[in-house]
Order: C-alpha cells, then structure tokens, then sequence
C-alpha cells in the first residue's frame, strides 16, 4: 500500500516509515496537515496515519478534510495520539478515524493497525472487482434489469434473519453474511458462456436449449472454482463458486447440477436460491408479468422442503416487509431508468 504517515515529530516519521518499508509498504512523509493534504490533491495513497495534535491543520481537521473530499477510492485514516479518553476518541471517529495509535508509537500495534485497515481496504477492492465482474456478464442480457442489485440485498436480509435462529448463531457472523451477499453477484456469471441464441432468446426456452441454459452453473462454479485453486485462503472465493455452483440446486435432491439435497447444498447455495426465486417471480419477462409479492410469498410457501430451505422460508417469512419493501423501491427506481436515460445513467454511479 502507499501510506502516507502525517507528523510534526520527525522520530515519530522514522519510526512508522522504517517499520513500514521493512512490510513492503511505500511510505510517503508529511509534517503538517497543509503538506498532507497537497499530497493528497497530487497523488492517491490508500492509508493516512496522522497525528491528532500539529501545528495549522491538525489531524482532527485533515481528517475532515479527507472525508469530504468525495473521492472514489477510500482513505483508510490512522489516528495517533498521546491522549486517551473517551471523549477524545469519540472526537476522532466522529472526524472520520478509522482506528487510534497510541503514541509513543509501539511497531508491533502500528503493523497490526495498519493489517486491520490493510485487511478493510482489501475487502473494498473485492466487492468493486466482482460487481463489476457481475455487470459484465449481465449487460449481455437486459431484460434482467437491477437483478444483481435486488439479488443482493434479498441475500442480505435472508443473511441476517437467518441468523437470529439458533442453530445459525455460529455459522453466520456478520463477515459470512456479508461475503454472501457480495459475491451473490456471481451466481450467473457462467452465462457468459451460453450462446446468443438461447440467453437472448425473447421467450421460453425449448428443453433442449434449457439443457444447454442449466449448464451456466458448471461453467461459472469452475471458472470460480480456479480462481479459488490459486487463492485457496480467499474465503469469499469459495462462497462465490458454491453459489455459482449451486443456487439451482433444489432441497429435495431434484434440482441441478449435481442433484444435491438438504443440507449437502451449501448454504450459501440456498440462501440465494431463495432469493433468486422470489426476483424471479416479482420481476417482469418478455414471457410473463411481473407478479405481486404477495403471490411469490405464498408461491415460495407451496415449495418448502421441496424447492427451498424450510429454514430460509422461515427467515423470508420473518422478514415479509423487507422484501416487499426493497421490491417496491428498486421498482421504483427501475421504472425511473427507464423513463430517463440519464437517470439511469446516474444509478449505475
């Protein structure tokens, strides 16, 4: 990373700049918030540890000043300080720290302050690179509309439901929930391999052709699937083959690829396939109208424990009014875009 370390104190520069350089960093010294922020107009870093107390700009104030920048990337902000209350704290996070270094500066708590903020920026970097990804092989197909982003937050809602039930507690942490629904964009993306003819097809598929559309599951969970051999410690890898895999699986054992039931389909894989079904029935198609939400809940009803997850009905039936609400509004916001171009222009920003 390009970290710029912000000081009055020239010992304190040293100290974070060797230990730093030593993790392969490229560190880049400022000493004052007016150098800091000139730096900053100049050239992007992606982390800023400054201290809280300098002449002209402080920290509190270069800090401010970073976050209404409105810039794209992020700016992972590292404050040092020799003063430790609470109120002082709060101070900070409330100008747009990320994390507090206490000072006299210890190398060990710098490296691992700088791994939490390194670990948050990497995270950021994978949801841009996939959704992006995701859009890619969605523009290939219109009709879908924001598909990826209702996808998205259905899979989150039905994350976080899920879980309040017991036996979900320690198998869904919030980082797990979030990995699902950011790599939930991913579950088509193995249609970038089926022919024009059959993904553009302006109506129903013959079984044939259906055969050739189910096989986007195989190509999309092995593309994924490689990148996962290379990157085996890449969490978020797995959860995004698993869903491509898997999101058409059915519970009792009659879905495809592979013919998975119950819990042998990963959950990850059922979470989404909820999901996927309930956008499928309340959006419109060039062979069928959009349904109510009314009716996709009483639809997903009739297919528990044959279709769907009973567990992933229930937390979809506990959370009945958010569905209908992100429907509603992403309708909304559909029917907008299509009436201004520009308006569209400016949801995709």
């Amino acid at each position: 990373m390009r970290i710029l370390a912000v000081d009055d104190d020239e010992a304190s520069l040293e100290t974070i700049k060797e230990t730093l350089v030593e993790k392969g960093h490229d560190v880049v010294t400022a000493r004052g918030g007016e150098e800091a922020a000139y730096i900053l107009f100049k050239s992007p870093v992606h982390m800023v540890i400054t201290d809280r107390s300098m002449p002209g700009m402080d920290g509190l104030e270069l800090c401010r000043w970073i976050r209404s920048r409105g810039v794209h990337q992020y700016i992972f902000v590292i404050m040092m300080t020799e003063r430790a209350k609470t109120a002082d704290i709060i101070e900070g996070l409330t100008a747009g720290a990320d994390e507090y270094l206490s000072k006299p500066i210890d190398s060990t708590e710098l490296s691992l302050r700088v791994g939490t903020g390194e670990r948050i920026l990497s995270n950021e970097y994978h949801q841009v690179t996939i959704f992006t990804l995701a859009k890619l092989a969605e523009s290939r197909d219109p009709e879908t509309g924001l598909h990826l982003d209702r996808i998205k937050e259905y899979s989150r809602i039905l994350g976080v439901n899920l879980a309040r039930q017991k036996k979900y507690v320690d198998i869904l942490p919030y980082a797990e929930i979030e990995n699902i629904c950011f790599t939930s964009v991913l579950h088509d993306i193995g249609k970038v391999g089926i022919p024009d003819t059959i993904l553009l097809k302006p109506g129903r598929l013959e079984p044939a052709e259906f055969e050739i559309m189910k096989t986007h599951t195989i190509i999309g969970g092995k593309t994924l699937g490689q990148a996962l051999a290379q990157y085996p410690e890449a969490r978020f890898l797995e959860i995004a083959r698993n869903i491509a895999f898997w999101h058409h699986e059915w519970f009792d054992g009659s879905g495809y690829p592979h013919g998975l039931a119950g819990e042998d389909i990963p959950l990850c894989g059922r979470i989404v396939a909820l999901a996927d079904v309930y956008d499928a029935i309340t959006s419109k198609r060039p062979y069928k109208k959009a349904f109510t939400h009314e009716t996709a809940r009483d639809i997903i009803l009739e297919k528990r424990s044959r279709h769907l997850d009973p567990d992933v009905v229930d937390a979809f039936v506990e959370s009945d009014r958010e569905f209908s609400e992100v429907c509603a509004r992403l309708a909304a916001v559909e029917t907008l875009n299509a009436a201004s171009p520009a308006a569209a222009a400016a949801s995709e920003t």
